[in-house]
């Protein structure tokens, strides 16, 4: 599913969440505003993008919450981001190795080390 960003912006992320009053099961892309999470998995064809460009289009769109996956030494790394509303920007929020325990977009507990490879 694509997201509408603005005037010719439409990303597709790996994984988005969007609140649940959005989904209607005809959709084919949602709007900014509807987004809670998006989730990006850096392969080498897209680091560029996803490290930079994306989440730039997505803070500045107002979704709150970004997190990108990467892979080091075949298992993944995830890096978490939280917008700071007064500079429409992501602030690193956690790098996340072996465990993905949050509570903030939702409660998470992931043992990451039983991941193989991405």
């Amino acid at each position: 599913m694509s997201i509408i960003l603005g005037p010719n912006q439409r990303p597709e992320p790996d994984v988005s969440l969007i609140r649940a009053e959005a989904a209607h099961g005809d959709e084919t892309f949602y709007q900014a505003a509807d987004v809670v999470l998006v989730i990006e998995v850096v392969s080498p064809e897209s680091r560029v993008r996803d490290r930079e460009r994306k989440p730039q289009l997505y803070a500045q769109a107002g979704i709150a919450h970004f997190w990108r996956v990467e892979q080091q030494e075949d298992r993944p790394v995830i890096y978490v981001y939280e917008l700071d509303p007064a500079t429409r920007a992501y602030a690193l929020s956690g790098i996340h190795h072996d465990r993905l325990k949050l509570t903030v977009p939702f409660d998470v507990d992931i043992d990451l080390s039983e991941i193989d490879q991405l």
